[in-house]
């Protein structure tokens, strides 16, 4: 099935892995958030056993450098579409409120970005994504 929509998540190369899998939960946390019709329905097993809905359509995880994570920014803006970023300063707090206290206190062109999110027509996300390497 194709879709007429993508979510990409491109996570910066260079950080752990334990810090690659808390920045992407974190980074999808923001497009579920915002864009609900992208939830499917809740699952059931065959026991009745009931799980959360999680999205209809594939999210991609792409890996990228610093500086193409900088230009995906770039793109995503210019093109006005929604994102969902983390800074390397995100690490360092503990809570929602110090973590957007740590964004706000950096200009857009000064963020220390190590992951964004974005949702939004596919040939828009292609192009916002472009350099970036599909995450191994």
């Amino acid at each position: 099935m194709r879709f007429e929509t993508k979510i990409a998540v491109l996570i910066r190369d260079d950080l752990a892995t334990w810090q690659r899998l808390n920045v992407c939960a974190f980074l999808v946390s923001g497009i579920a958030a915002t864009v609900p019709e992208l939830i499917g329905e809740p699952y059931q097993d065959g026991d009745g056993t009931k799980y959360l809905p999680m999205f209809g359509q594939p999210v991609l995880v792409f890996e990228a450098t610093a500086e193409t994570l900088t230009t995906a920014h770039t793109r995503a803006d210019t093109r006005g579409l929604p994102m969902s970023i983390f800074t390397r300063e995100l690490f360092g707090t503990g809570n929602d409120q110090d973590n957007r206290a740590a964004v706000r206190a950096v200009g857009r062109a000064d963020l220390d970005l190590v992951g964004l999110a974005v949702h939004g027509p596919r040939n828009a996300v292609d192009k916002i994504v472009k350099g970036a390497r599909l995450h191994p």
